[in-house]
């Protein structure tokens, strides 16, 4: 009977049924918690999100209308609540990753989107060092030199302009400027886009293939984009390449390119260190020193991986927030004039400045934390899974083992209820005197033991990025709105603006 049921049209019918249906039965803990009609029955709504693009949006918009708590795939709940950042993301609570990461393993698993605890122990120790603070002073140099690098571009722009304003897309020089500089701490030399004014970038698919080249910027974009959207339902990554949208061809495409983009450059690093024509401290010199517990280095294909999240995190995280930061500073002259005031008294000239020339300039700093809380360039709730045992009380509501939580950085950002009525509104004076709640909602690099591991490097190049630009050049804005698109990270589209150096 049953054997006949298996090949009747019956199948047919039940098997859709049956595959909508399970999950929601599956996750019946948390039936109770609102969200959309679709998100309990299955993971392709928050993916059509993620294709859309703007799901850090939708997901504030359902906090918004439901609260605290959001159900937005069957066996995940979005949890607004400062509360719960150190217990689902602090240190040595059990919670892991979820299956997301799996859909942003490129060559093999890094720092980044390993899940097993022990693997992850082993390789942030085997890392962190390369992030030290003796480390990270070495590196400035780099960051100087591709900053001066700009200032010889943009004077050249300036002095077309014949006096007025040249007009530019300033998001494609931040992204140049990212790329040099992670470039060059990461693989021994820039990949000289800012030289160019041009994205393009070398392409290996094997360390001893034919060299191609790609748009590294927009194979970024991409690969983010396609990651996000698969780390969904990470079981279709192996057939996404397939699939009719071309969104997800392409995407696919750009994680093999930009994968090949780390093979080229780590391999070119190598050899040149062989032949000893390299010799300096930068990124990649520290994970080729970094060793585990048991004394092992990285091998080179776990290099090239971790050179890979680097590349990653080092690029898109900068140009994004440099970008929203002169946005939101040039929306707000006032802003400005009172940042080029603090920069004018503590630098003696417009040239590139040192870290500890502006590392402790306090409006400097307030509008770079202020431009991370209000364009979360990470906006989204990274996932991790309640561990084995008795659960988790989180928002007043239960969690068994097994059930995926999240806490939005972007609805953390916005919260009026943390920030107060004017949370949407870009003030950099309110961190003159921020409240303790205020502090522990802020999550701009994370939080706990898989927080970003290299947010030292990025809050350096950003004082000294915001420096030179505001100190040495002034600007007219020509939109009135930043659009954006989110992928894993939140970016920003475009960002037309007049340039010219400043008359001082």
């Amino acid at each position: 009977m049953f054997l006949s049921f298996l090949f009747t049209p019956w199948l047919l019918l039940a098997a859709p049924v049956l595959y909508y249906l399970l999950p929601y039965l599956r996750n019946w803990s948390i039936q109770d918690v609102p969200g959309p009609f679709l998100a309990r029955f299955t993971n392709f709504w928050y993916m059509y999100e993620c294709r859309r693009g703007r799901r850090y949006y939708t997901v504030y918009q359902l906090h918004e209308k439901h609260g605290k708590l959001v159900r937005v795939q069957p066996n995940h709940v979005s949890v607004a609540d400062p509360d719960a950042i150190p217990i689902i993301y602090g240190h040595g609570t059990g919670f892991l990753k979820s299956k997301y990461y799996d859909a942003f393993v490129s060559i093999r698993r890094g720092l980044f989107n390993t899940r097993d605890r022990a693997e992850h122990t082993r390789k942030r120790k085997t890392v962190s060092h390369t992030f030290s603070a003796k480390s990270i002073g070495q590196f400035e140099q780099y960051i100087h030199a591709n900053l001066e690098q700009l200032t010889i571009q943009w004077d050249r722009l300036s002095k077309e302009a014949g006096g007025g304003y040249y007009k530019m897309d300033a998001l494609n020089w931040f992204n140049y400027v990212a790329f040099d500089v992670i470039g060059d701490l990461a693989f021994g030399q820039p990949f000289g886009m800012l030289e160019r004014g041009q994205d393009i970038a070398e392409v290996r698919m094997t360390p001893n293939s034919k060299p191609t080249t790609a748009p590294a910027i927009q194979v970024l974009n991409r690969r983010g984009e396609v990651s996000n959207a698969i780390g969904c339902l990470p079981e279709i990554k192996p057939y996404a390449k397939y699939l009719p949208d071309p969104f997800f061809s392409k995407g696919i495409e750009a994680v093999q390119n930009l994968a090949g983009i780390a093979i080229a450059r780590v391999n070119q690093r190598l050899e040149a260190a062989e032949k000893g024509e390299i010799q300096r401290v930068d990124l990649l010199a520290r994970l080729m020193e970094g060793k585990d517990e048991n004394g092992n280095k990285l091998g080179r294909e776990e290099l090239t991986a971790e050179a890979l999240t680097q590349l990653i995190a080092g690029s898109d995280t900068t140009s994004n927030t440099s970008c929203a930061l002169l946005y939101h500073c040039l929306m707000h002259p006032e802003v400005v004039k009172k940042l080029q005031a603090e920069l004018d008294a503590a630098l003696p000239s417009d040239d590139v400045p040192s870290y500890d020339q502006v590392k402790d300039l306090t409006y400097l700093d307030h509008i770079i934390q202020e431009t991370l809380r209000i364009h979360s360039t990470s906006s989204q709730g990274l996932p991790r899974l309640v561990p084995p045992g008795e659960g988790v009380d989180l928002a007043g509501h239960h969690f068994p083992q097994g059930v995926v939580v999240s806490v939005p950085a972007y609805v953390m950002h916005h919260s009026k209820e943390i920030w107060g009525k004017d949370a949407d509104e870009f003030r950099p004076e309110r961190w003159d005197k921020v409240t303790d709640r205020q502090k522990d909602a802020f999550i701009p690099f994370s939080y706990g033991p898989r927080s970003c591991v290299g947010r030292n490097v990025a809050e350096m190049e950003l004082a000294l990025i915001v420096s030179i630009v505001f100190r040495r050049y002034e600007f007219e804005l020509y939109q009135d709105h930043l659009k954006t698109r989110e992928g894993f990270l939140r970016k920003p589209l475009g960002l037309m603006v007049g340039m010219r150096k400043r008359k001082t």
